[in-house]
Order: C-alpha cells, then structure tokens, then sequence
C-alpha cells in the first residue's frame, strides 16, 4: 500500500495569486514606511521642549456635540481611521476565504491555527507574568491583568516592510503566510476589543446599526458602488455602533464583511462601477473585479497611507522619562508582560501552532521550506504596534501611566522583534539567494549543452 501523499503547509500558490499579494505587499511596504516615519515625528515632538504641543494637539476635540461626536483628534484616529483599516482587513480575510487560495480548508487551516496561537501564548505569557513575576506591584495590582489583550496583535504594514527589505529572496509562500496571518490576527484582536473592552452597552444603537447596514449590504450586493450612496450609509453604521459602546473599528469589520467577493450576476463592468464616470486605463482591472476586490483597491492606499500613519502619530508620542517610560520598564509587570509577550509569546505560539498542525494531520511545510523560515516569520510577527497601541488605550486609558509604560513596551518589544528576525531571515535569504544563482547558472549551462548539440546534430550546409 503507497503512503498517503502529504499536503504542503505553505506551498506555493497560484500565479493569479501570487501577484494579487504581490501587489499587497507593494502597498503595505509603503504604508509601513510612513508609519515609521509618523511614529518617529510623534516620539520626538513628545521628548522636544515643545511636547505641550504635541498633547494639546491629541486632546483638540473636534465633530458635532449634538451627537456626541465632539471627540478629541486621538479618538477620531483610533475609533475613525482605524475603521478604515479594519474594513480593509475585513475584504482582504473574506477575499481569501471566498475566492483565494486559502478557500481549501486545508490551506486555510494553517494561518488560522498560527494566528490563534499567536494569539493565546502572549496572553498567557503577559498574565504569568503580571501573576507570578511581577516583584514590585504585586498579582494584578492596579488592573494591570487588563493589558492581556496589548501584546496579542501583529502590526501588517510594520511586519511587511521588514520582510520585504530583509526578505527580497524568500519564498512568496511565506510573504502569504505573514500576510494572512497578520489579518487573521487582527481580526481576532477586533473580536477581543468587541467582547473584552466594551466597558457599556446600549443596545438600541446597537440594533439600529443592523438597517444602515442592511441597506449598504444589499445595495454592495445589487452591483452599486456610488459612493454618494454607500458612505453615507458606512458613516451612520459607524456612528450607531460608536454610541453603542461596542468600539467603533468593529463596524469596519462589520461593513466589510457584507460586501461580496464575486460580481452579481448578468453585471457588465460599466454597469457594476455604478458610478458614471471614467476614470482612465488604471482602473481597469478594479471596474471589472468583484465588489471585494473594488473596495479594496480603492481603500487600502487611504489604510495603509492615511489612517494608520495618522493613527500612529497621534498615539505613538510618549515621553522616554518618568514613571510611564524607560526607567518602568523592566521593574514593572505590564511593560515586562508586554515586551515578553511580543518578543517571545508570539513566535513561540505561531511556530508551535504550525507545528501542531503538521504533526497531527497528513500535512508538512513544502519541500523548498525549512522550520527555520517559519520561526523567523514567527518572530516577525511579534512587531505588535497599530492594534497594540489601540489595545493600551483600551485596557488603561489614554494618557495615563500605564497606557504610557504600553507604549513604550510595544515600542521595544517590535523593534527586538524586528532585529531579532531579520537577523534569522537574512541568513535565509541569503540561502535562497544562492539556490536562485547555482539553479540559474545549471539552467544557463543546460541550454548552452543544447544549443551545441542541435548546432552538432543540423545538417551541414552547402
């Protein structure tokens, strides 16, 4: 009897695919640029003499009091710009899930498996730590068993611009891996934030929520992609859920999650647009997607250049002294939770996870791949920054000291992560790099050996 073939863990995938993330990654490595350079401009306006500036800036409250949505500029940015970047996460899963290569529950059992163990380790680690290690404040002192949640989330833009500077030769499996694993991740972390820091719930907004956002699904699900009609729709959706208590990002989740991956039916593409215009050959391959993949190429330039950048710098500024910042950080057990939870919980739990997944089915990791590659994606993913940050915020209150020790925790704990994995996957684009060269100078020499034996084997001429 022949052994039952084993299914590849990360496999490569399919040529449409491939440059579908190819593009992704394109547009995510951009955003986590200027998501670095949003972070560093808010650290150092916050340690400048002018940092009075900087919280005078967060604290400017802006929007219509009537219905209380007179917020100060950091609310806007957690609870508005980032709706924007959950929607997008939300289109991206439901892609994968509905049309991607992932819709093989055997692919998509992986990712999903990785990101749940990305997720419960760190927790685990943070509570240990803040339970049994923590020598000066004590077990859980000062609600500090409320920061669970900050070291459970894997920051896309960060994560991806490291693997594509360090990583240019690695295997695009593993590209699709972290990504995939990184919004699976995220949308565990909206489930936390909706289910754990939901302090109050009004019910009424709540349910009120379900006809704007009934309306926007069918009119998504007719083909319609004005915009004069949906935002409007999308904005009382995320206003109606905001006063309901439940944090208003999961009203991104909620939205997305609505739109279809596949064209109506009978659609043409000028018909489908909805929107009347033209608007020249490089919206082409949007105007004849599905509505998924419309809406994800309009908004996720708006995610990954705007909203999250924007988000950063008005929550990333913390100021290095005093009890919230360096000298808290390795005698306090939030900021130690924190940092052993990014840097440690996270590999530990995704690579665990993976490996659990191929020893109890009949799956492995594909041929070209090695358990070295999938630590060092797993270490990767420790760079927790955007949802961290937002979780901090959640658990113990913007500005507060301990909101201030999380941020600079999640700032260390992303860049020993960031280091650490570039130095594992470094060495191994180094290898594939070199495979990549002896594989083209063997092809280069078989056709040479070729082109000499037709050359030998033609018939002389006269």
């Amino acid at each position: 009897m022949s052994t039952p073939r084993r299914t590849p863990l990360l496999g490569p995938g399919s040529r449409t695919e491939t440059r579908r993330i190819a593009d992704i990654l394109r547009q995510e490595t951009i955003g986590g640029a200027l998501l670095l350079i949003a972070a560093l401009a808010a650290l150092v306006w916050a340690n400048s003499p002018w940092s009075a500036g900087y919280e005078t800036l967060r604290s400017a409250r802006v929007g219509p009091e009537a219905l209380h949505l007179d917020l100060s500029l950091a609310t806007w940015a957690a609870d508005g710009l980032l709706a924007i970047f959950f929607f997008v996460a939300g289109l991206e899963l439901k892609r994968e899930f509905v049309a991607g290569d992932l819709r093989d529950p055997r692919r998509a059992a992986v990712p999903v498996v990785a990101a749940a163990g990305g997720v419960v380790v760190p927790a685990l680690l943070y509570l240990l730590v803040n339970t049994q290690l923590n020598p000066l404040t004590g077990p859980g002192a000062d609600g500090a068993l409320r920061g669970w949640a900050v070291p459970t989330a894997t920051d896309i833009a960060f994560a991806l611009a490291v693997l594509a500077v360090v990583g240019r030769n690695l295997p695009s499996a593993l590209r699709t891996f972290l990504l995939t694993l990184a919004v699976v991740d995220d949308l565990l972390a909206i489930a936390i934030i909706a289910v754990f820091y939901t302090t109050h719930l009004a019910p009424l907004p709540l349910l009120a929520a379900l006809l704007p956002l009934g309306l926007f699904a069918v009119l998504v699900r007719r083909g319609v992609r004005a915009w004069w009609l949906l935002a409007p729709l999308a904005a009382v959706t995320w206003a109606l859920v905001h006063a309901s208590g439940v944090h208003a990002t999961v009203a991104g989740v909620l939205l997305a999650f609505t739109v279809p991956v596949h064209r109506a039916p009978g659609k043409g593409t000028a018909e489908a647009a909805g929107e009347g215009t033209a608007e020249g050959s490089g919206e082409s391959a949007a105007e004849g997607a599905g509505p998924a993949e419309h809406f994800e190429h309009r908004f996720r330039p708006l995610s990954a250049g705007v909203a999250v950048p924007l988000f950063a710098f008005l929550s990333a500024g913390v100021a290095f002294g005093g009890p919230g910042g360096l000298p808290g950080l390795l005698t306090d057990g939030v900021p130690l939770g924190v940092v052993a939870g990014l840097v440690a919980g996270k590999p530990l739990g995704i690579t665990a996870a993976t490996w659990l997944v191929a020893r109890f089915t009949r799956a492995g990791i594909d041929e070209g791949l090695a358990w070295v590659d999938i630590v060092g994606v797993a270490v990767l993913s420790g760079i927790g920054f955007t949802v961290s940050l937002l979780i901090g915020e959640l658990a113990f209150g913007a500005g507060s000291t301990r909101d201030g020790q999380v941020k600079v925790a999640v700032l260390t704990g992303s860049l020993v992560a960031a280091l650490l994995a570039t130095v594992i996957l470094r060495l191994r684009d180094r290898v594939y790099r070199r495979i990549a060269e002896i594989e083209a100078e063997a092809e280069a020499e078989a056709d040479a050996q070729a082109d000499a034996e037709a050359r030998a084997a033609a018939p002389p001429t006269t």
